[in-house]
This record gives C-alpha cells, structure tokens and sequence, in this order.
C-alpha cells in the first residue's frame, strides 16, 4: 500500500470527510516535514509510512472536536495537529506558535508552499506572546503536563475557552492536580489507524 491509500484508507476508518484535494495537499505537507526534516530534526519519526499515522492521521483524529473558529496550536513544532486541521479546516483561524526558530521556518514554509491563508505563524515562548484577541480554543500535542500548559496560556483565554491536550494514556495524575478554576468537561478516547498505544484528547474549561 502506498502512502497515499494509506492516508485514504485511515481516513476512512476514521469516518472523517476529507476531500481528494485536501488529502493531496496532506501528502504535500508530509513530503516538506519528510525533506526538512533530515536537515532540522522536527520530528523523531523518520519512516513516511509511519509519519501517516502517527502525525496526520493523529492530529485529524480530533477534527470532531475542533469548533474553532479562533485556535492556536501551542508548542506547535513540526505544525503538528495545527498545519493538517488548517488543510481539512479552511473555516478555521489557526495559530501556530513555536518558541523554536528551525521549526517556525519550517512552519512558515509549509504553509506558503501550500498557500494556508488561514494560518498565521508565531516564533515565540508562550509566555511572551501576547494575542489581539482571545482564542475559542487553545491545542496541544505533548506539549507539557496539562497544569503548565492551562497555567501558561491563560492570558490566551477568556471565560468561554476550551483547552485541547492530547494525550498518550489516560493522564490521570495531570487531572488530579489541575487547577480548582479548571474543570474537565471530558476525556475522549482517540482511535487512530496504524499505531499502538492509547491516545486520549481532554477538553478542559474555566470555572463558571
């Protein structure tokens, strides 16, 4: 199987509706992150095989979750879920933010290359970047244990915004020492063709 039916054929385990054309411009993207990344080191996955599950497929594996239509993708790195939601999600306004310059670069090319008008790129540290407008939500994959991650970007939200973490297994210390003004609307269990282990999205919100 090629990489191309791979992407399809997980895609459509997924139940997700992605047209041909956003699914061609997926591999687009997998092709930059695969070239770059033997130059910048983005990612410790090198096999493009395995880059289609555990890279594209998982970030699309929260597209049923993702409202929008003002996000940020926090510790984004590669562009990782916040490039291939902006390919599947062009309603969106997604906000990549790195405090990493190779990996911004990276993120910056990539969506000229793939001309991503709904995509602004940030090289910053979190706590330094300071939004005109507050996000609806704010994502992250592995980027830090949930506690940091609400606790640093909270001058991001305002009292309707929802915190994303995508987890590995079910992150039960992370949820026992959250903040009391945090609350966990959620915790979904993620099904992602084509790679092992468990995989968990947590939807978190401020106290009323």
């Amino acid at each position: 199987m090629n990489l191309e039916q791979q992407l399809a054929q997980g895609i459509t385990v997924m139940g997700l509706d992605i047209s041909e054309q956003q699914q061609a411009a997926l591999m687009d993207y997998l092709r930059l992150l695969e070239k770059w990344n033997k130059a910048f080191n983005l990612t410790a996955v090198r096999d493009p095989a395995e880059m289609v599950s555990r890279h594209l497929l998982d970030s699309l594996s929260i597209l049923p979750y993702v409202q929008g239509p003002r996000c940020i993708d926090v510790g984004s790195g590669g562009g990782l879920p916040g490039i291939p939601l902006a390919i599947v999600r062009p309603d969106l306004e997604i906000t990549l933010l790195d405090s990493n310059g190779k990996k911004s670069r990276f993120q910056f090319q990539a969506v000229t290359a793939l001309k991503l008008n709904n995509v602004q790129v940030e090289n910053k540290r979190v706590e330094q970047y300071q939004p005109e407008q507050r996000f609806d939500q704010i994502i992250s994959r592995a980027f830090s244990s949930m506690e940091d991650m609400v606790n640093w970007t909270l001058h991001f939200a305002d009292q309707d915004t929802q915190w994303l973490a995508m987890k590995g297994v079910y992150p039960e210390d992370e949820l026992a020492v959250l903040p009391d003004d945090i609350l966990c609307q959620a915790v979904h269990v993620l099904s992602v063709p084509g790679t092992d282990g468990e995989r968990h999205l947590v939807e978190l919100k401020r106290a009323d």
